[in-house]
């Protein structure tokens, strides 16, 4: 049976990817990004801030309305504004926040009525292995992501008894846009990875698709690393 799935920044990248591999299992997705922009086949593209509360609840109640109530959630809108805090503005400490960890919280939130009404779901929560291996210039981004294993973990026994699970996929270096602007950093950072090599968006989207399975209905509170054992141990 089709599920009605909602994903976060969804235009590109590992949200692409994720969107993507919910609508190969012929799920209805809905994708939500700042730009509005969407891969093919997905059910609906919708223009959200997750920054902004009031733009992502009346997002979810519209997609409610048209698809009815939300199985799935991914909560992985992100953006980085790196620099040394000591230079670190407000405006690119609030920013990183306000996106990763605010928009987050935002969107478990408005999707949870419909999944405590039903009885099920899944929220899945994109982390980093950022705040588990300390990166320099990331303050900001790493404290967003530490935030939300705490985040999932609290909601994760809110809601215990919902049969809803709420987990955190944490990926390593991926091969993203994001990650192909760092230039010679990315390259030693390559080289850290046991395994030799970056990840790829689709092994994320894999992982996410597993939390979201019925093969994982007993997983929830965890960290999922997926980063080639770069951050072993987490």
């Amino acid at each position: 049976m089709s599920r009605h799935v909602i994903v976060t920044g969804a235009s590109r990248g590992i949200g692409a990817a994720v969107a993507r591999h919910f609508t190969d299992l012929g799920d209805t997705v809905v994708a939500f990004s700042r730009s509005g922009d969407a891969p093919e086949g997905c059910a609906a593209a919708m223009a959200v801030d997750v920054s902004d509360a009031a733009a992502v609840a009346a997002a979810v109640k519209d997609a409610i309305g048209r698809f009815g109530p939300v199985s799935v959630a991914v909560a992985n809108a992100g953006i980085t504004r790196d620099g040394l805090a000591l230079r670190m503005t407000d405006e690119q400490w609030r920013e990183v926040l306000a996106t990763n960890l605010d928009g987050a919280f935002y969107t478990a939130r408005a999707v949870l009525a419909s999944m405590v009404r039903a009885r099920g779901g899944s929220i899945i929560f994109m982390g980093s292995v950022s705040p588990f291996l300390g990166v320099p210039g990331q303050a900001n981004y790493a404290a967003a992501k530490a935030g939300l294993v705490g985040l999932a973990r609290s909601l994760a026994k809110e809601v215990a008894s919902r049969a809803i699970t709420v987990n955190v996929v944490a990926p390593g270096f991926i091969d993203t846009d994001m990650t192909q602007a760092l230039g010679e950093s990315g390259e030693q950072l390559t080289a850290l990875i046991p395994m030799g090599r970056v990840g790829t968006p689709s092994e994320i989207a894999d992982a996410v698709g597993f939390l979201a399975s019925n093969q994982a209905r007993y997983i929830t509170g965890t960290v999922l690393a997926v980063d080639g054992g770069l951050s072993m141990g987490l």
